[in-house]
């Protein structure tokens, strides 16, 4: 059974977009195995609560993903 795993920061995906993942991701996975995919195909999309990550060591937040973004446009 194919399986696919998504962390995203809690309250930055709507409702519309967490189920494009889960049914792009789907038909990724059928075009890759074959349509005998699509049925047993799972997709998580976990919500991580504001502070639960980090990257290097240091504990990221909404508000510095927000200044990266705005630094990166």
């Amino acid at each position: 059974m194919p399986f696919a795993n998504f962390k995203v920061l809690q309250g930055t995906l709507t409702p519309e977009q967490k189920e494009q993942i889960v049914t792009r991701t789907t038909d990724l996975y059928a075009e890759i195995y074959g349509e005998r995919a699509r049925a047993t195909t799972m997709v998580l999309v976990e919500e991580v609560p504001d502070g639960g990550w980090g990257i290097s060591g240091r504990v990221l937040t909404l508000a510095d993903l927000g200044a990266a973004t705005e630094t990166d446009a």
